[in-house]
Order: C-alpha cells, then structure tokens, then sequence
C-alpha cells in the first residue's frame, strides 16, 4: 500500500461517510490562486473533526437505532451485525479446574493458563506469554498463520509447571478469542466473516476459524480442545463480570476496537422462536463497521480508499489505535508538501504510510516542555525531520490533539448509545443504578488524553446525575481470563 502524493491543485471529491452515502468534505481541498498555510489547514482540520454535543447525540443516537436495526434483522442494512454469542451462562465462581486461552486479535497474540478454585480460591494461579506475529504472515495463507499459532501454544503447553494440575482423563480445554468479525454459529464454532486490522490472510474467509485452529493443532500433535469460541469483547465482558455482578457492557479500545453487551433474548428479534426462551445472552455488535452521524475529512477519506477494505470499517478507521497516527501522517503530509510545515527540507519518510503510529502520538501528546524537544526527537525517529521549528511542533501537536480528542470522544459517544438503547427498553431502569463498562486494549490503558477525552464526552452526553452511576474500569487483559473463564463454563467435564 502506498500513499500518492497530493497534487498542487486539487478539486474537491466527496467522501466516503457509508457504503452509499457521499457528503462535501468538511476539510477543503486547496483551490487555485488560494494561499495554503498550515494554519490554514489546522484550522480547516480541527472545524471537520469538531464533536460538539449535538454531534455527540447525533451519534449516541444513530448507534442505538443501528443496534435496534441489526438486532430485527440480518438483512435489515444496519452497519451492526449484532451478532449472537451463544455465550448463555456467564461465569459464576464456582468454576475449578486448568483452563488455557488463546487470544488473536492483533498484530501479536497471546497464550494463557489459569487454575481456577472456585469460590473460595477463585483464580489461584496464572501464566502468560505473548508472541508477534509477522507481517508476512498477515498477508500469507490460513494454514500458515494457524500453524504459526499453534506452533506458539504447543510450546507454552510445554512449559506448564507443577503449580497447574489437570485431572487424569481429562483433556487440556481452550477458549479461544478471535478478535475477528465472525458469524457465531455455537459457542464452539464460528464462520469467518472478513478479516480487519490489516491482515488479509487466504483461504479463511467462510470457514471455521476453529476448525482451521483444531486442523493446526492436530498437524503440531496437540491434544486440545477449543470449549468456547469468544470475540474480544465477549472475554472482557465475562472475565469482568467474574468479580462484579454490575457489568454491562464491555469494550475494546487498541489495534482495533468493538463492543458487547448483555441483552434481554426476547428483545431480539431475528432471534424468536418458541424454543427461543427469556434469558440474556451477549450480542457483540462489530461496531468498528459503524458510519452514521460523525465528522469525517479529506484524510480519512484517501485513508479509507488506500486501505485493504476501502468502504469497510469506517467507525475503527476514526477511532482505533491502529489508524490515529496514519491520519496525523497524512495531516503532516499535506501541510509539508502544500505549506513547508518542516521548511524547504522536505521528510521523505512522511510519504510512508503507517510510518507515524500511535505510540508515537501517544509520546508526543506527554511532552509538556517549553520548546517541545520530545516532539521534535520523534519527527526526527520516525520522519526524519533533521530539524524542526517550535511553530512546527507546536502545529504537530495541535494536529495530534485534534485527531485524538474526535476519537476518544467518538468512542465515548459510541459507548452512551449502548447504554441508552438498554435504557430505553428497561423504561429507565439501567441508569437509576450502578453500570459497569468494562474497557481494555492499549489505546484506553496507555493513552490518557485519548481516555479523558473519552470520559469527558460520556460525562458530557449524561449529564453529572445520571453519569455518577456509570463506571468505566478498566480491566486489563480481561478477554484471555475470560476466555479461559468461559471454556470452563461450557467445559464437556462439568459436573
């Protein structure tokens, strides 16, 4: 992939807000005869990316009828699948045993154990490791990228110490977090739907993801057995919900993003039969493919159009720790080509794409000192700007704080339309008590201008009353304990 560079004059296009729905840019191209400054554009970008409150509702809104939508039906044309989990009994402490877990949901992916002891000694011991995976393998074909995988749990099966103990004649039993967009057909199956977070591996695509783990692990001699199949989300949720019965909702903010939450079956329309029953169950709603009602630019679009899934993804594409930084990139870029943001002297490592991540906004957004030195150390790293004024740095900063606080503040509208689409059908009953939003990933844990500017909005949006009662808590690494939580919830040895 690679990022053309912007002509001298350029039109201005539509773009992408949804499949199928086009608008005016709210950043202008640069017209002829104009002079480009990057004031100019700074100021045009921080007006396209403004999330005043009304924004805010708008959003919180079309979130709760896209959710209503997808949850009447899969032909419905909402943005949300909200797809079923087959998750119908959560944790509840009674849980004994040796269970593992394996969660792929990025650029790396990680193998965990856990004693479990029930309630008296609830979680008595665990181990993990983490393992990268490489970019060859994002792009190559399922069996790779499965025998890869497996290759990696065979080898912490090997290491597993005398503190963990598995009953004789049993076997070794897996929930298994993929962190991927699937069409949940039990809790220990699931159809492939795309792949995001930029992998495009072949030969997956409509096939049993657990079934292409289960064919791995056999070619590596593994005897394993996947019990539970759970998106990111859903492993959030249960494992937060292990230790507090008020947890509602859980979401992922890091590589990617999504979110679940418990549901009512009988408000679930596509779902009602008589065998269907009036318990709860966890939908997963996919909501990184959500687009309706937010500000999108110039740079999104061209973002969007370059990507492996142009069209797809447009809610994850604004708000999700994988894309943040290209988008500052491509703000730096324009301004250094059209309004010599770094000088004459021209970064040729500005055209690479993703070559500014988030981790480096996240370093640049902590630099509180007078001339901005850190700032000017990691354009140097990562761009290779030789040098740079504090006016430039200054202006980056800028740039970044604007593309962060519209993501945070996406997120945390996102996030009170959950809660009021549960609101609205308990006839008010979720906001006059304690509710939990469980959040995990590294964008939420380690940046915090990005996680206030999250707060700030859901705060804003509910107003000091009703916002006293949400408690957002982070729960760190929560989908590989729950994961393992809900392998020995559906486990074939259960009493």
């Amino acid at each position: 992939m690679s990022a053309a560079a912007p002509p001298a004059v350029r039109s201005c296009r539509p773009f992408l807000t949804a499949p199928g729905r086009r608008r005016c840019p709210a950043v202008r191209c640069s017209l002829a005869g104009d002079v480009v400054t990057a004031s100019r554009i700074l100021k045009e970008l921080k007006s396209g990316c403004d999330t005043p409150l009304p924004v805010l509702r708008r959003v919180a809104d079309a979130m709760a009828d896209d959710m209503r939508a997808g949850l009447a039906s899969d032909h419905s044309g909402s943005d949300l699948k909200m797809i079923l989990s087959y998750v119908n009994a959560l944790p509840t402490g009674n849980e004994k045993g040796l269970f593992y877990a394996l969660d792929l949901g990025g650029t790396n992916f990680r193998v965990l154990r856990v004693q479990l002891g029930g309630k008296d000694n609830r979680v008595i011991d665990t181990e993990f490791e983490q393992v990268s995976i490489p970019q060859e393998l994002m792009f190559g074909t399922s069996e790779e990228l499965f025998d890869f995988i497996a290759s990696g749990l065979a080898s912490f099966v090997e290491k597993e110490s005398e503190r963990f103990y598995l009953p004789s004649g049993r076997k070794r039993e897996i929930g298994f977090t993929f962190s991927f967009p699937v069409n949940q057909t039990s809790i220990d199956s699931g159809i492939l739907i795309k792949w995001t977070k930029g992998f495009a591996v072949s030969g997956t695509a409509g096939k049993d993801v657990v079934a292409c783990l289960n064919e791995a692990m056999e070619r590596k001699g593994l005897d394993m057995r996947v019990s539970a199949l759970v998106n990111d989300a859903v492993g959030t949720l249960a494992g937060a919900r292990y230790w507090d019965d008020d947890v509602m909702v859980a979401v992922i903010l890091g590589t990617g993003t999504n979110a679940c939450y418990i549901e009512q079956i009988d408000a679930v329309p596509k779902l009602l039969s008589p065998a269907s029953g009036y318990g709860r169950t966890i939908i997963n709603t996919e909501w990184g493919a959500f687009s309706s009602g937010f500000p999108l630019t110039e740079f999104d679009n061209d973002m969007d159009n370059e990507s492996i899934n142009p069209g797809e993804q447009i809610f994850e594409k604004t708000i999700a720790g994988m894309y943040l930084g290209e988008i500052v990139r491509r703000v730096l870029l324009k301004m250094s080509k059209f309004a010599d943001l770094f000088g004459k002297y021209f970064p040729e490592k500005l055209s690479t794409p993703f070559v500014l991540r988030t981790p480096d906004l996240c370093a640049m957004h902590q630099d509180d000192s007078e001339d901005l030195s850190e700032i000017g150390k990691i354009l140097n790293a990562t761009i290779g700007t030789t040098s740079s004024t504090l006016e430039a740095r200054k202006i980056t900063m800028d740039v970044t704080d604007t593309i962060v606080k519209r993501g945070g503040r996406l997120a945390g509208a996102g996030i009170v339309g959950i809660l009021q689409k549960l609101d609205q059908d308990s006839r008010g009953l979720v906001f006059g008590k304690r509710l939990v939003v469980a959040m995990d990933g590294g964008l939420y844990e380690n940046y915090p201008q990005y996680r206030n500017y999250m707060k700030g909005a859901v705060n804003e949006l509910l107003g000091p009353e009703l916002s006293k009662n949400v408690i957002i808590e982070h729960t760190k690494d929560g989908s590989g304990i729950g994961a393992a939580l809900l392998a020995a919830v559906n486990s074939k040895y259960i009493d």
